[in-house]
């Protein structure tokens, strides 16, 4: 399928490059897709699932649909699960791998916009567990473990950091276990997600939250709680109000309960375990003999979303569009990645999405676009060959994202 160009420099080095593909992109005109509380079903109007994605390789001949001017290719392979993707602060690209351990750094040393060298930033020895999230902070570069976020001191320019680092907050490595770090532009407070560790079990905090923290890590506070699993955590560019991406529960059925987006404020709750994006929505699985809710004090403070996903999508990443390659409607709008379900009868999710926002309120107009699809090769299976996870707006205005069913990295560009 591809063209492949490998070099191999020395035993800790190594390059896939892939610039070109015989990828074929279908154009398509992006519909609004609006989910509404009105539209879901009651809890159990359906089976539940239990369907994992069968992963096939990648077609010889691919079809993935973008918007009309838009091109997706692959960019990059010879990862292992690549995950979340950042910049540097000297502009290469670092990716997560989290099942293995390790964090790759990608330089592009002929500045072509690709990637020729992959060195290894950091791996078990410098203590990571299950990398996830990634940030730096004034000299300083954080990671989020499954059980702990953790601080290196960072030389400019260093592609590999040295250490285990200190560790500045702790917390339970069972359940979901991606930990994402957003620092806040104006000042500097750290927040974290941290996911639940079961479907709708009650479940202390930090569980199900977003915990903030000084930069440090003293002062480790909830700012917002109900959060099954907030993955994509990302602050507005003109707002900078923090916005997140989170995954809801399973068991209820096909449709329910849809992801979703939304700006989080200060001691928001989101309902989870006890009700779902309305405090009219009660979870069969946590009302008393009586029917009443266990924790009605709490269902009454559950707020609803501002952007709902369809349900077991498995949202993950995302990230603002600050570039300028794109069109200007896409400006200060968000893409998200859906990782694709594993509880619904028919596959959904596998691919890219983006969220528009209203350029005068600087906020999402309720509903959300296809932006890249055609991975899901078979609902029924579901079979695929793409999981879509983490997102990077790179330095030209395109978007960069990894997706680790095939493991692989993909560029989408704009040419009028």
């Amino acid at each position: 399928m591809f063209s492949l160009f490998l070099l191999s420099f020395f035993p800790f080095l190594i390059l896939l490059l892939i610039p070109q593909t015989n990828c074929k992109n279908v154009t398509f005109v992006p519909q609004p897709i609006r989910i509404t509380i009105a539209s879901l079903p009651q809890p159990y109007a359906s089976s539940s699932a239990s369907k994992p994605p069968q992963i096939i390789a990648v077609p010889s001949n691919p079809r993935l649909y973008v918007p009309k001017g838009f091109t997706v290719k692959l960019y990059m392979s010879g990862l292992t699960a690549p995950r979340y993707l950042i910049y540097t602060p000297t502009n290469d690209i670092l990716v997560s791998e989290s099942s293995t351990n390790r964090i790759s750094c990608l330089v592009d040393n002929n500045h072509d916009g690709y990637p020729d060298q992959r060195l290894t930033f950091a791996d078990t020895s410098n203590g990571l567990n299950y990398p996830f999230g990634m940030a730096f902070n004034n000299g300083y570069f954080y990671v989020g473990n499954r059980d702990a976020v953790r601080r290196y001191s960072w030389t400019n320019g260093s592609r590999q950091i040295t250490g285990t680092g200190e560790v500045l907050m702790t917390y339970g490595q069972n359940g979901h276990i991606t930990r994402t770090i957003a620092i806040s532009p104006i000042d500097n407070r750290m927040f974290v997600s941290i996911g639940s560790a079961s479907n709708v079990d009650v479940e202390a905090l930090p569980r199900a939250s977003i915990q903030q923290a000084n930069i440090n890590g003293t002062n480790q506070t909830t700012f917002a709680y109900g959060l099954r699993n907030a993955v994509g955590l990302a602050f507005h560019p003109i707002t900078n109000e923090l916005h997140a991406t989170c995954q809801e529960r399973d068991a209820l059925g096909d449709d329910l309960v849809p992801d979703y987006f939304s700006r989080i404020q200060q001691n928001d709750f989101y309902g989870w375990p006890f009700a779902y994006l309305s405090s009219n929505l009660l979870d069969p699985r946590r009302l008393l003999s009586n029917g009443t809710s266990e924790r009605p004090d709490l269902v009454a403070l559950t707020r609803t979303p501002d952007v709902l996903f369809q349900a077991h999508s498995a949202v993950l990443d995302m990230r603002f569009y600050t570039g300028s390659q794109f069109p200007i409607r896409y400006r200060n709008g968000a893409f998200a990645a859906f990782h694709g379900s594993w509880n619904r009868n028919s596959g959904t999710g596998y691919k890219i999405i983006f969220i528009p926002f209203d350029n005068n309120t600087n906020r999402p107009m309720g509903y959300y676009e296809d932006f890249v699809y055609g991975f899901l090769t078979n609902p029924t299976g579901p079979d695929t060959f793409g999981r879509p996870v983490g997102l990077l707006v790179l330095k030209d205005g395109s978007l960069l994202f990894s997706e680790d069913g095939n493991n692989l990295l993909y560029q989408v560009q704009y040419k009028p």
